[in-house]
């Protein structure tokens, strides 16, 4: 098991007063399971302002570039969660 540090943008800064989240995944997780792992915490957590959609359509990235569900989660830096942009 490992303990990532997932930043928070938009919508998702509002649940969380530092910014950021602190989750438990397994050693060998991908972005598909810190979803997963994500979606428990907030169900626990952040009350019935949570909306699971919001998060089946946010993109994960690290410092460089957006990852994809099968991407390894271990040695990433700067994991952030970015909710989808709108705007004119």
């Amino acid at each position: 098991m490992m303990e990532i540090e997932l930043k928070l943008f938009g919508a998702f800064r509002e649940f969380e007063p530092s910014g950021s989240v602190r989750l438990i995944v397994p050693s060998d997780a991908d972005v598909a399971a810190l979803r997963q792992a994500l979606d428990h915490y907030a169900q626990q957590n952040w009350g019935a302002a949570y909306k699971p959609g919001l998060l089946k359509v946010s993109a994960f990235s690290n410092d460089a570039e957006l990852l994809r569900d099968h991407s390894r989660v271990a040695d990433q830096k700067g994991l952030a969660l970015l909710p989808p942009v709108s705007g004119g």
